[in-house]
């Protein structure tokens, strides 16, 4: 039997605020997982706090009993080179472009959100092109490597790697699977392994059912306990329960993010009220990183401080480095994946993406077979799958009617002048980011199109004049 060598995994967006929580995963499970190299990547725009993250990165191996050297680089290419795992963390436009995602939508009385609605679609047109570079790196430098994709919105970027990057070793992950298995069988007074899960539909749109070591199917019964305990709701989502009526016609959990439909017209308003008092949710979340950064910067510190669980990303690390360790060692591990279908939900094509129940080895995710979902939950999948291959498909080929198809499908953006407003103010705040609709953007700006709300045209204003400074403009 060959020994396997030491293994090399590269992180994009390696100065995210989540990679301590990364480093304490390898550490934990270096005995299955011999890392040999850590290298951390980021943009110049990064470049502080990669130092920062990078240097407490180093302090938490050095105070385990392994030898690991964390290397900090700028330069993705050098960093690829014969890499085994690549895993991706990064934020196209860093949290001023989520705020303006948030309060653009808001400034007209529409959800401001990272992964639903005008946000999502967004955040998705200015991430889908960068990951694809990646890809095309990756082919070239790293061939054999696999792809661990957490930057939000997850599934569609995994979607765009299998069907414009055409890679096929790659995985996307959430932590609100994570989180519900790890809170929900306390409900019902088991352990988690003494529950069996299992997960269908689309990243941040999915449903799952549960059944106990017998077969016996304990959904209802969690449902019920879910209505009444602590239910595991990610910190950036407004804790609304669900109709208990809904929920019983269905016989499925669904993921917290449906509240944003099934609740709509509450959920709303809650998120217009924080626009109009407390600021957007990704303002709440810079003040959050703000004081995680000063506390990483505590040259005593290295272990994983308590204050990153109230980042809404908590527990994601930990999948990623399960998934990774599950491949390198042929564990078989039972994860909730974002991966190709291949039939585990006859609902949707067998070559699209969908957030699934799998066993994940070295050969990659095995998919657990579902089945067919009830007639809501079927057309709502449907309606879902085509907004997020519209805005894919928008976001590579940069045409506008695509785009606002989009916009139009998707349930959150109700249709008409408003919705067509919003877009061209985002594409207008995210010009730096979206070359590929530079054509439009020319034409929007030509027409004297201006950002409606405030502080995202500051935002707006500050980028442009960085941007014309290196450029040499002025």
């Amino acid at each position: 039997m060959t020994e396997k060598k030491g293994v090399k995994i590269v992180t994009i967006g390696g100065g995210s605020s989540y990679t301590p929580e990364l480093m304490e995963g390898f550490i934990k499970r270096y005995d299955e997982l011999p890392v040999a190299e850590i290298w951390l990547v980021d943009v110049p725009a990064g470049q502080e706090k990669l130092a920062i993250v990078g240097a407490m990165a180093q302090r938490m191996w050095d105070a385990s009993p392994y030898d690991v050297t964390v290397h900090l680089t700028l330069d993705r290419r050098e960093a690829l080179v014969n890499a085994d795992f690549v895993t991706t963390q990064f934020r196209v436009g860093l949290l001023d472009a989520r705020v303006k995602d948030e309060r653009i939508p808001s400034s007209y009385g529409m959800l401001g959100q990272e992964t639903n609605g005008a946000g999502g679609i967004f955040k998705a047109l200015r991430t889908v092109p960068v990951i694809l570079d990646i890809v095309e790196d990756m082919k070239e430098l790293c061939p054999n490597a696999w792809l661990i994709n957490f930057t939000n919105p997850s599934g569609m970027v995994t979607e765009a790697v299998v069907r414009y990057g055409k890679w096929e070793k790659v995985m996307g992950l959430c932590n609100v699977p994570v989180m519900a298995m790890m809170v929900e069988p306390a409900i019902l007074g088991v352990e988690p392994d003494e529950l069996i899960y299992k997960f269908i539909g689309l990243n941040h749109f999915h449903w799952h059912k549960v059944t106990d070591l017998t077969g016996k199917d304990r959904t209802m019964e969690m449902i019920r306990g879910l209505e009444t305990e602590e239910n595991g709701l990610p910190k950036n989502i407004y804790d609304l329960p669900f109709y208990h009526e809904q929920l019983a016609q269905m016989q499925l959990i669904p993921c917290g993010y449906h509240r944003y439909y099934y609740r709509q017209e509450e959920m709303l308003a809650h998120a217009l009220e924080d626009y109009e008092t407390i600021g957007t949710r990704a303002q709440q979340v810079k003040q959050t990183e703000a004081e995680l950064f000063e506390l990483y910067k505590d040259p005593a510190l290295n272990y994983k401080p308590e204050q990153l669980q109230q980042r809404g990303g908590a527990y994601y690390s930990d999948a990623a480095c399960e998934t990774i360790a599950s491949i390198y060692s042929n564990k078989d591990t039972q994860i909730v994946v974002s991966t190709k279908n291949n039939g585990a939900c006859p609902d949707l094509p067998a070559d699209c993406v969908v957030e699934v129940t799998a066993y994940v080895g070295a050969g990659g995710a095995r998919n657990v077979a579902f089945g067919s979902l009830p007639t809501a939950e079927r057309g709502w999948l449907q309606v879902m799958k085509a907004m997020e291959l519209l805005t894919i498909e928008a976001a590579v080929t940069g045409n506008y009617g695509t785009l606002l198809q989009a916009f139009i499908i998707n349930p959150l953006i109700p249709s008409g002048n408003t919705a067509k407003q919003v877009l061209d103010e985002l594409l207008l705040a995210h010009a730096a980011y979206l070359p590929q609709f530079a054509e439009k953007i020319t034409e929007l700006k030509a027409q004297g199109l201006t950002i409606k709300d405030e502080i995202a045209r500051e935002l707006t204003a500050k980028e442009n004049e960085k941007e014309a400074v290196l450029d040499g403009i002025s």
